[in-house]
């Protein structure tokens, strides 16, 4: 009988909403071989549906379906690239692991919502595709995330305390020393920084803090947000943009329009490194070391905010892993262990009553 492939793709398109990742990889044991990867930004039609839906509004069952469709075709597009971009045929490719677009997260209410249409993406690609990674472990009483965590621990373990920081929309810690492993949600990552500046700029984020480097921080807004109780709850904890949004901002000061908008920005900064550094020094103070992923390990301004902390603080790079190809290959990870019937969630991090495996399958014939 012939060998099947090994080689998973992992798509993930998150909270920031500029686009999708997608990688391939092949694993075996504790190793990730990486083999390529491709983006693609999302068409702005498709991005303002997108963004239309993470708020409560009329017809939203349809528009859901109609966005669930276009999604698919644009996943397709990213994965047809990847596979020109690596030379790879569809047939070595084992399945794609696709995580979705996440609409709602109220893991407090027992549920999840990653927009996605998994089997008209098989359909298109001509590939196996896993997806739903989510359900499986809230219906074991889990929070359904963070799910990273795991993958960290494969590629990036150290017998010396580390923290992997990754930075998206929202924040999420994996802590790592030995064999102990604790994730979870610290705060907003880029999405209170992407909204003011969309609101003020008109740009899709604040490229290197370069807005934010022109103001100041305010420290009764910084103080007034950090009071807020999420930032003391112990882990698990998990949370997105139905938490940390414009909305938010607004209650937590009520005066926000009087304030400089570069000010802000520049708080809003100091607040998202601030929540990181207070995470991982208050779970596990002996960390010496932050290994920054995801989008905002492009933002120098932050990579300097972070470093004021008592960390040295570098990108995953220093580690062998591109910042921007992490949380797809932890997709493409999840998908191989679903394949391999092995578990992808840790109870510590997610609360769930025990390891399950994740996903469920949609075959592409």
């Amino acid at each position: 009988m012939p060998r099947l492939p090994d080689i998973f793709i992992g798509l993930m398109s998150g909270t920031s909403l500029d686009g999708a990742d997608a990688v391939a990889c092949r694993f075996e044991d504790n190793h990730a071989q990486f083999l390529g990867h491709a983006h693609l930004p999302y068409p702005t039609s498709l991005r303002n549906q997108l963004l239309s839906l993470l708020t409560t509004g009329e017809d939203e069952i349809n528009r859901c379906g109609h966005a669930g469709i276009q999604l698919a075709y644009f996943y397709a597009s990213v994965v047809e690239k990847l596979l020109q971009q690596t030379c790879l045929n569809r047939k070595e490719i084992r399945a794609i692991g696709v995580h979705g677009q996440t609409i709602r997260h109220c893991p407090q209410a027992g549920f999840t919502f990653q927009l996605n249409n998994p089997a008209l993406l098989a359909e298109l690609s001509g590939i196996d595709v896993i997806a739903d990674f989510r359900s499986r472990d809230m219906a074991a009483g889990g929070e359904g995330a963070p799910l990273v965590p795991a993958f960290h621990a494969c590629v990036f373990s150290s017998k010396d305390p580390r923290a992997i920081v990754n930075i998206g929309g929202i924040a999420n810690v994996t802590l790592l020393k030995d064999n102990s492993i604790l994730g979870f949600d610290c705060g907003p990552g880029n999405t209170l920084m992407d909204i003011w500046v969309q609101k003020h700029c008109g740009l899709l984020y604040d490229e290197n803090g370069r807005w934010a480097q022109k103001g100041t921080v305010i420290v009764e807004l910084l103080n007034s947000l950090l009071a807020d109780p999420y930032f003391e709850r112990r882990p698990p904890k998990s949370t997105g943009r139905e938490y940390f949004n414009e909305k938010w901002l607004k209650e937590r000061f009520p005066d926000l329009v009087q304030l400089p908008a570069q000010d802000v920005q520049r708080t809003l900064l100091a607040l998202t490194a601030r929540c990181i550094l207070d995470a991982v020094n208050n779970v596990q103070p002996l960390t010496r070391e932050l290994f920054v992923c995801g989008g905002g390990a492009l933002n120098s301004l932050l990579m300097q905010e972070l470093a004021k902390g008592p960390y040295v603080v570098r990108s995953t790079s220093a580690l062998g892993v591109d910042p921007m190809h992490v949380e797809s290959m932890a997709f493409a990870w999840l998908a191989y262990r679903f394949v391999n019937k092995k578990a992808g969630n840790l109870p510590a991090v997610t609360r769930a009553r025990g390891e399950r495996i994740l996903g469920a399958l949609y075959p592409a014939d």
